[in-house]
Formats: structure tokens, C-alpha cells, sequence
């Protein structure tokens, strides 16, 4: 079959059914049994195929679509909601209109709207995969030649074009800081550990306390959702220690703002009895009471990018992979207690 046309006749073959059958499937007919639609489905899924609902229409009329497809793991963190605004801000003013999708880190309802997207014809993916996502998910979009761009979880061995910040020397960055505030039990507090980006934030922590000279101690490291609620009972454990920390980096500003309802609800004030810093910079960290000393990512900018990467290479009419990793940089705000080592006050 030629690459990216799948037709009717191949799932047919493949699942060992009638064409008749196959089309019955795609119509969603009640005349199929379970069991043989299951095998359809399969097949569909096995060699790729979509059905061409509403883009058939489309694409009579324009030898490319103008839909982008934006598909992200968590809109409820405001992360990305910042990082859609960017996407938005570049595809509009080129005449395309964007389809944006939660997935929740559902892995099925990641696979379900990239299906419905595909079937309206989208002329471009960006996407952040939710957790379990492998590089063979990826592989009908390559085989069909969708340009594709993963935002801020890499996706090693998908052949699809990346953009990620320097994770690893951010949190190292974050430590050092913290490690030059007096601090020596600094925890690492939040974050999902079978995703990448875990992995690199978590190596970045132990970099920065290797350069500040202090011991690694894995109980410092406390996992949790990525989330205000996920850092509130990260930091919850963490003060139910022995020997409690006085200091976090936390796996993302969601994280952190959730640390500093912990630290409250225990009575402790963040910069003053406990120093925060989160990663992200969204747009809230600045405003919050205290501010976020925060690694900063620019989710924006981020999204501008992916979206300049991912227009390039529908123009080009090739998907030619290509990787960036964007700088980052601290931003000392009130939550680390800078200040409160600059007044000369010492946190309890």
C-alpha cells in the first residue's frame, strides 16, 4: 500500500472480514458483533487508518486544511493554558484555527482525539503526551506525513520535531541557590517519576547538590501529582520527617503553590519559615502573596516557538524532525527568603 493511504480493501485484509464488514464498522452499525468490530478496530489501529469524516469536504476545496491540532496533558495547570495563548498568537495571525484538547493523562483519550483531529483533516500536531505515551503512538502521523511537534516531555525515538527547556540545569540552578541561602536539607517535592521530564528535573537536583557540596538523601525526594493539591501532600510528608527539610524545589509552580498552602495549613509562612521555588514561571508566580522565586520557562514563548517549528515544516510540505531545548533562568522573587537573609532574619 502507498505511505499514508490505508484503504478500506487493506483493514479488510488484515482483520479477515468483508469489505462490506469494515464499512459497516466505520458507519458504526449495530449489525456487527462486538467481537469482530473489536478485530476491525484493531486493524484500523495496527496499520493506521483514519476516517475521513469531514475533511474529505475540506480538502476539495484546499489542498491543505488550516486546523492545528494542540493537544495537552493537564489544562487545569495554568502552564499550559499560557503555552495554547502562544500557539494561538502565531497560528491565527497565518490563517489557521486551533483544536485544543485536554487529555487529562489519560493515554486512551490522548489516542481518541488525535483520531477525531486527523478525521478533520488538521494540517499539524502539537501535542505534550500524556503519561505511558510511547514513540510507536506517534507512528500513523510520520507514516502519513503530519508534521508533528512534542512540547515540553521529550519523546525519544518517535522521529518527530521537540521542543523542551533545560530542565536538568534549571533545578540545578534552583538548588545552588538555595544551598547559597545557608540551606543543607533541601527536598525535591512533586512530579510523576515514570515521566521524562521528572527524570531530567530530578537529575538537575542532584547536580546542584553535588556542586553545593551536600549529600544526596533520597528521602528528601518526595513524588507526587503535578499539582497544587499533589504539592500539598508532598510537602505534607515531607514535614512529617524526623529530620524535616527547610527548603524545596519543587517539580513545577502548581506544585509549589500548592507547598505554600501546606506550609500555611501547618502554620509556617513560605520565605519566611520555609523556602519555596517552583519551576515554570507562570504567570501567577509573580503575583502570588509571596512571590514565586521560580525557574523561569516562558510557556508563551514556548508555544510560539512549536508553533513558528511546526508552520515551517507544513510550508516546507515535509516533516524534517528537529530538536530544541530552550535556556531558562531563575527569578528570585519573596518565597526562597532571599530577602528575609538580606534583612538578617534566619527561618526557624
Amino acid at each position: 500500500m502507498s505511505k499514508g493511504r490505508v484503504t478500506v480493501i487493506d483493514i479488510a485484509k488484515a482483520a479477515g472480514v468483508s469489505k462490506s464488514t469494515v464499512s459497516l464498522v466505520l458507519q458504526g452499525s449495530p449489525l456487527v458483533n462486538e467481537g469482530t468490530r473489536s478485530k476491525v478496530n484493531a486493524a484500523m489501529r495496527e496499520l493506521g487508518y483514519v476516517y475521513n469524516r469531514g475533511a474529505a469536504n475540506l480538502r476539495q476545496t484546499s489542498a491543505k486544511s488550516k486546523i492545528i491540532g494542540v493537544v495537552v496533558n493537564d489544562l487545569t495547570n495554568s502552564f499550559f493554558a499560557e503555552l495554547a495563548v502562544g500557539v494561538d498568537m502565531v497560528v491565527q495571525s497565518a490563517g489557521f484555527v486551533q483544536f485544543l484538547s485536554n487529555t487529562s493523562e489519560s493515554i486512551d483519550r490522548q489516542r481518541e482525539v488525535i483520531a477525531s483531529m486527523r478525521e478533520h483533516g488538521i494540517s499539524g500536531l502539537i501535542v505534550s503526551p500524556a503519561r505511558a505515551t510511547e514513540a510507536a503512538d506517534f507512528k500513523p502521523l510520520v507514516a502519513a506525513d503530519i508534521p508533528v511537534v512534542v512540547v515540553v516531555r521529550s519523546l525519544p525515538g518517535a522521529k518527530v520535531s521537540s521542543i523542551v527547556s533545560d530542565n536538568q540545569g534549571g533545578t540545578s540552578a534552583a538548588v545552588e541557590h538555595l544551598a547559597s541561602l545557608d540551606h543543607t536539607r533541601i527536598a525535591f517535592l512533586g512530579g510523576f517519576p515514570d515521566t521524562a521530564v521528572f527524570e531530567e528535573r530530578l537529575a538537575g537536583y542532584m547536580d546542584g547538590m553535588n556542586a553545593a557540596g551536600l549529600s544526596y538523601h533520597e528521602e528528601l525526594v518526595v513524588s507526587s501529582a503535578p499539582s497544587r493539591a499533589g504539592g500539598a501532600d508532598a510537602i505534607g510528608r515531607a514535614m512529617a520527617m524526623s529530620n524535616r527539610p527547610t527548603a524545596a524545589v519543587c517539580f513545577n509552580d502548581a506544585v509549589a503553590f500548592g507547598v505554600c498552602d501546606g506550609l500555611r495549613a501547618r502554620h509556617m509562612e513560605p520565605g519566611r519559615d520555609f523556602a519555596v521555588v517552583g519551576f515554570d514561571d507562570v504567570i501567577e508566580a509573580q503575583t502570588a502573596v509571596p512571590a514565586l522565586t521560580t525557574i523561569s520557562v516562558d510557556p508563551q514563548s514556548m508555544g510560539r516557538r512549536a508553533a513558528q517549528l511546526l508552520l515551517k515544516q507544513i510550508n516546507a510540505g515535509k516533516a524534517e524532525p528537529e530538536s530544541v531545548t530552550t535556556a531558562v533562568r531563575l527569578v528570585v522573587r519573596e518565597s526562597c527568603g532571599a530577602a528575609q537573609k538580606k534583612t538578617g532574619r534566619k527561618m526557624a
